[in-house]
């Protein structure tokens, strides 16, 4: 069941709009300092023509709102719950518009973007991770106690990080929900190598009175050598490690049992096994967690989505554009613009050069090839005959959307004619 709109904290969100621009936000117009974020959208100034400055990333209004209808609409298609990882955006306001179209709650990875989460109100998160830091644990009990409506899970994958949680949350009022990680393989990072393992994990929370054994869950993105065949037979590991539990009675006090996986790169993998969940002796939550189609890429997970793969689901569009002007053209062969490792994701990919625009006209970034990346510059490779002068402006296309985000803290948010008609704040 989808959460209510108003889950989010409405005051929290309108407190965005009222935050003044000033020089914490790159790319925006010196013009504007002074201005709330609200009164500034409300002039729907031009990308390109409003006093903007370079570097400035920028969303595309239509290509985001396509990738969350379109997620929303294949995950109510294969009878999936939603949880989309935030810490990809870090972005209430994208929260919002998640859980407007259906989402169950918010999947996030540290304590910290928790805090960020309840902040604006978020009532169901599920923490794709182990938790064993006692002060955070004491802020999650105090939460649960102030809030009976807030729903909070988190991975367990050891019988001494269970100790540490048993430890931390003595004498608190609600039981922590936990799911058992199940390790994608020897290879992987966190989570329960064997099915034995697990089951004594199992009943170690169950010895413990300030935990509850809520499901099973893990990250399918870690199986080694990654192919279709090795992704569904981990997933049906899953499935049957809750079936197991379940039929060895572990599951105890729920109204539901939590089976969770999912990333950006085999949700189909994760629709297909998880259609197959035998009947359990309560409901299943099949909870999904995928997070980088919000804005999709031009590199890493435009070749790994899904969608390549499956016909009649439609396609995620990449939404962003980092802009930068060429600041010098000392060669033929080269040019540099004023964007860099501060402004760009360059973890998985370096970004794809692709359009070039000079006085209002934009053109293919035909024969210019991103090389490398400094601090504040890009290097570009330039064919002798390619028309790029000094002042041009360089649209280029990023990969790997959790490395972009984090490199801006308001992210103006375009029409395709350059119209700016929001703003997205964010928190990392």
């Amino acid at each position: 069941m989808a959460l209510d709109p108003g889950s989010i904290a409405t005051e929290a969100l309108a407190g965005l709009a009222e935050e003044r621009v000033d020089h914490r936000f790159k790319g925006l117009p010196p013009d504007a300092g002074g201005l709330s974020v609200a009164d500034l959208a409300a002039q729907r100034r031009n990308l390109f023509t409003g006093g903007f400055t370079t570097p400035v990333l920028a969303l595309s209004a239509e290509h985001l709102e396509h990738n969350l209808r379109l997620m929303a609409t294949y995950t109510t298609r294969h009878g999936l719950a939603f949880a989309p990882h935030g810490k990809t955006t870090m972005a209430p306001q994208l929260f919002q518009r998640q859980i407007e179209r259906g989402a169950w709650g918010i999947t996030l990875a540290v304590p910290h973007q928790v805090r960020v989460a309840r902040a604006f109100g978020i009532r169901r998160i599920f923490l794709a991770n182990e938790l064993v830091d006692a002060a955070a644990l004491r802020w999650i009990a105090a939460e649960l106690a102030g809030d009976p409506s807030f729903a909070f899970v988190c991975y367990v994958d050891s019988v001494g990080g269970v100790e540490l949680m048993d430890a931390a949350l003595r004498g608190t009022e609600r039981p922590v929900d936990v799911v058992v990680e199940l390790a994608a393989g020897d290879g992987a990072r966190t989570g329960v190598r064997t099915e034995a393992e697990c089951a004594r994990v199992a009943d170690a929370v169950a010895a413990a009175p300030t935990l509850r054994l809520a499901g099973v869950a893990g990250y399918e993105g870690e199986v080694p050598d990654a192919d279709p065949e090795r992704v569904h037979a981990w997933l049906r590991r899953l499935v049957a490690l809750a079936a197991d539990l379940d039929k060895a009675g572990r599951f105890q006090g729920l109204d539901e049992i939590v089976v969770s996986a999912g990333g950006s790169a085999w949700f189909d993998a994760v629709a297909d096994v998880f259609a197959e969940i035998p009947e359990l002796s309560l409901p299943v939550l099949k909870l999904l967690r995928s997070g980088a189609y919000v804005s999709h890429d031009d590199g890493h997970y435009r070749k790994l989505t899904p969608f390549n793969r499956v016909a009649g689901e439609g396609a995620l569009e990449p939404a962003f554009r980092l802009w930068a002007q060429v600041v010098s053209r000392p060669s033929a062969e080269q040019a540099f613009v004023n964007a860099g490792k501060r402004d760009a994701a360059y973890d998985l990919d370096l970004p794809v050069a692709q359009v070039v625009r000079r006085d209002g006209t934009e053109r293919p970034a035909t024969g210019i090839e991103v090389t490398a990346l400094s601090d504040q510059h890009a290097w570009l490779r330039t064919d002798p005959d390619a028309d790029l002068r000094v002042g041009d402006w360089l649209g280029m296309g990023l990969s790997h959307p959790c490395t972009s985000f984090d490199k801006w803290q308001l992210i103006p948010v375009a029409e395709a004619d350059g119209t700016v008609v929001e703003y997205v704040r964010t928190f990392f």
